[in-house]
């Protein structure tokens, strides 16, 4: 990470938080010692301080019998920002030497805000991605349930999580419909109205039902776009120049002379391809993010952006 911490970027839930790291709002599970959500009869097993005597009194009186009322309370619940980082090759593109997008930065960018922002509201931090890291293997989750900073992410927030992002982009190509199903897995770690960052250029997204299911689960899920804005959102006009075409492994590269129609083809293909994503987006209520850029100020703008919009718009809630 870069020596100077990153400026946050205030975070607007969808909806009302059910839950507040200083336990100044209130969540719909029950059982804990914030504000009271109804009574109900006494039954075998409650605490005996859950009992609210004034009214278990005054029942008793009325019915000539002893009764007891126990309160039940909203649970106090701390916010978690998740973080999951697309790992496959095509995130580590493109090499620093060339004057486009490199992607794998901008992965690092947005992380680095989102960490300071989750400081700055003092939420939980998770962080998730199917990469190689030591002791593990590519292909498999690579989990860190939310945890509060100040007890488990002693060495420092951003320290802890360079060195996750410093594994090797080898994730398999559907890895974050890998990361999606596994967040189901452990829905139980990962508190309602918890943001959910997904970081991907996602050109193979996954299918829409999986971000349904998300949406269902309580989750404030908030795609984000990383794509290079010549070779992926658009198209750069080279036709009759001859030009390398290569997998982000690297090999089976080859030498090619597009014509104009094949630009053309080609233009029209990413420029549909996001503008569909986005829509699909949209169509679920989610409202994406798109990085077009690596630098920190810019990367910081957008998001910043992204955060006055929602709320501007009435989605977001102070």
């Amino acid at each position: 990470m870069a020596d100077t911490a990153a400026a946050p970027v205030p975070l607007y839930p969808r909806r009302r938080l059910l839950g507040a790291a200083s336990g100044g709002a209130t969540s719909i599970r029950r059982g804990g010692r914030a504000d009271v959500a109804s009574s109900r009869p006494y039954q075998p097993g409650d605490h005996l301080r859950a009992i609210d005597w004034k009214a278990s009194a005054r029942l008793s009186s009325a019915s000539g019998r002893d009764q007891f009322i126990v309160r039940e309370r909203f649970n106090e619940e701390t916010p978690a920002v998740v973080i999951v980082a697309d790992r496959r090759p095509a995130m580590a593109l493109y090499p620093p030497d060339l004057p486009w997008l490199h992607k794998h930065t901008a992965l690092r960018e947005v992380a680095r805000v989102l960490v300071a922002s989750a400081l700055n509201h003092r939420a939980l931090l998770a962080y998730l991605d199917f990469a190689a890291h030591p002791g593990g293997q590519a292909g498999t989750p690579f989990w860190q349930p939310p945890r509060a900073h100040a007890s488990v992410w002693r060495e420092g927030l951003a320290d802890q999580l360079e060195r996750f992002l410093e594994a090797d982009f080898d994730a398999p190509e559907d890895n974050v419909t890998l990361a999606l199903e596994f967040l189901g897995t452990v829905q139980r770690a990962v508190p309602t109205g918890s943001f959910v960052f997904v970081i991907s250029d996602f050109i193979t997204p996954p299918g829409q039902e999986l971000w349904a299911r998300a949406v269902v689960r309580g989750w404030d899920i908030v795609p984000v776009i990383v794509q290079d804005p010549t070779w992926e959102q658009s198209f750069p006009q080279i036709d009759g120049l001859l030009v390398s075409l290569g997998n982000p492994n690297g090999d089976d590269r080859r030498h090619v002379r597009l014509s104009a129609s094949e630009v053309e083809e080609r233009r029209d293909l990413n420029e549909t391809r996001l503008q569909t994503l986005r829509h699909e987006f949209l169509r679920l209520g989610l409202d994406p993010i798109l990085i077009g850029a690596a630098e920190p100020d810019r990367v910081h703008t957008v998001l910043l952006g992204w955060a006055q919009a929602r709320l501007a718009a009435g989605r977001g809630v102070r």
